[in-house]
């Protein structure tokens, strides 16, 4: 292959793209280029802007990183130059990660050229002049010195406005970390904007509903709402919902320190409503839902094998269905995880998913079969998970109190780490008083002296689920989630010999109630309730 001539320019700032910097930066490679009588490959010039070489963000998601993979593979004809600037545009990182990517350039038969000073680093030009290595370790090393003594100084002015803020002395934008896509300023004040805003409400409020990112993504596109400047996608959903913004919160990560900043945003939710809505982005039952038909009983670990006791997992045959869409039963199923597995299940074998559906549909649906499955004390386990909540939240307290008060009584400037772990536990105690609060409204719920409406909630879900409606299912998930433990399958029965009428057992434990045996035979047809043994 031809030698040929690439040109890189980088700008820590994009700003810089439209000024001189830029006009400096390409005229030096045609220049050079023509120099030395070579074609520039205007077509494969490497253009980063805003990319930082010291923390090798041009690297890592920029042109030069495209450029080093090039040469590692060979794509790169050898005998090539680079056209920089200067090597502080290549890199500002410590000098020894900077010297490697140069070597790894040059020893890969491509000449680095700096233009502001005419040198040449090859493999010939650095074996007759050996002083120009290092040179080029200097230039690398004033080059990160200059970039981290800046860093500290942006570090330690963000970190005073964090400060201030904090103390309620300080009221400006603070310029550090990434923006919500659904606020902009305006006259020095950030303001929520209306459409994208109305799809954060639209996600989290379909999210509360039952559906997964994905399925939300796919709804939002179809409105044309987007929580900003990028389509919706799963993955930009799963970080929004997590993203403390929503309720006004701005968290600076300053290490070894975080800062929180309290209404530091327009909150699109309020606090109670982000708690409520990180209960269940937590729940298992809301990740790893794949394909079109949720599965209500797996992959959140409330299924289990009644001969191992090890989980279900499900089986879809999605390309088997019908010109209506539908399923035949035995095409959705069910098995024990250790059925293939070296040490194998007591029982080999699957069975169909839908009949225990139905059968668990229909039982819910019907108040009275929920007052007997929650004839036990539905506030026990709750009552324990708020004592450990408050306990927890007593520690930190007294922790934080005895930090405060030797802090009060130094007579010297604070120890840092004192100052540090002090914050530490203002979050800690912050997460466990959101943890308190979960737990009395969990208490509160299975305290209720009824079960008003309950069995509401299953009945007007049945149909969907049926018909394997995306987000019936998803909500029926749910509220399987959240009113068992566990339950157990025994896909040949309890009995699983010739001599047994086939059939399915399954026995429901609810959380803080009781255990109920079901005898389910055929299509889903409930023969047997009875209660069963909890343990």
């Amino acid at each position: 292959m031809t030698a040929k001539v690439y040109s890189y320019m980088r700008f820590s700032d994009a700003r810089q793209a439209g000024g001189a910097s830029s006009e400096r930066q390409g005229a030096y490679a045609a220049a050079w280029a023509k120099e030395h009588s070579l074609q520039l490959d205007e077509t494969l010039s490497m253009r980063d802007e805003g990319l930082s070489a010291f923390h090798q963000r041009h690297v890592k998601k920029g042109a030069l990183g495209v450029f080093l993979k090039a040469v590692e593979d060979g794509q790169v004809p050898a005998g090539s130059f680079l056209v920089v600037e200067g090597l502080d545009r290549l890199s500002r990182a410590e000098p020894i990660q900077a010297q490697a990517q140069l070597t790894a350039i040059i020893s890969a038969g491509i000449s680095v050229v700096t233009a502001s000073d005419g040198k040449v680093y090859s493999r010939d030009r650095l074996k007759a002049n050996p002083m120009d290595l290092v040179y080029s370790v200097l230039v690398m090393i004033r080059a990160h010195e200059e970039s981290d003594t800046k860093s500290k100084r942006v570090r330690d002015a963000i970190r005073r406005q964090c400060v201030g803020w904090i103390d309620g002395t300080y009221r400006g934008l603070i310029r550090y970390g990434k923006t919500p896509g659904w606020l902009h300023v305006v006259g020095g004040k950030w303001q929520l904007i209306p459409e994208r805003a109305e799809a954060v409400r639209a996600a989290v409020d379909m999210f509360r509903r039952g559906l997964g990112t994905g399925h939300i993504a796919k709804a939002l596109h179809a409105a044309g709402l987007s929580s900003s400047a990028a389509p919706p996608s799963s993955g930009h959903l799963v970080r929004l919902l997590a993203n403390p913004a929503l309720k006004g919160e701005k968290h600076l990560v300053l290490e070894p320190e975080t800062f929180v900043l309290e209404n530091y945003y327009p909150a699109v939710i309020d606090a109670d409503a982000w708690t409520d809505l990180q209960e269940l982005v937590g729940l298992r039952s809301r990740r790893h839902v794949k394909g079109e038909i949720p599965s209500l009983l797996t992959g959140f670990g409330v299924a289990l094998c009644g001969y191992c006791g090890s989980p279900l997992k499900s089986q879809t045959m999605a390309n088997k269905r019908r010109a209506d869409g539908s399923l035949a039963d035995g095409h959705r199923r069910l098995q024990c995880v250790k059925v293939n597995s070296g040490t194998g299940c007591l029982v080999r074998g699957s069975c169909s998913a839908a009949p225990i559906e139905r059968a668990l549909m229909r039982y819910c649906s019907d108040m009275v079969n929920l007052q007997a499955l929650y004839a036990g004390d539905r506030a026990a386990l709750p009552r324990v998970e708020l004592a450990a909540a408050n306990a927890q939240l007593r520690d930190i307290e007294v922790k934080l109190e005895r930090i405060t008060e030797a802090l009060l009584e130094s007579e010297d400037a604070a120890p840092a780490t004192f100052i540090r772990r002090a914050r530490e536990l203002e979050l800690e105690r912050d997460t466990a008083r959101d943890q308190v609060k979960a737990a009395e409204r969990a208490l509160a719920e299975a305290a209720r002296a009824d079960l008003t409406g309950a069995d509401e909630r299953w009945k007007v879900l049945v149909d969907g689920v049926e018909a394997l409606d995306y987000e019936a299912r998803m909500r029926a998930r749910q509220l399987v989630a959240d009113t068992f433990e566990r339950i157990v399958i025994y896909h040949k029965g309890m009995q699983p010999d010739a001599s047994a009428k086939p059939g399915i057992d399954v026995i429901l434990h609810a959380k803080g109630g009781t255990a109920r045996w079901l005898r389910i035979e055929g299509p889903g047809e409930l023969v047997a309730a009875e209660d069963a043994e909890s343990s």
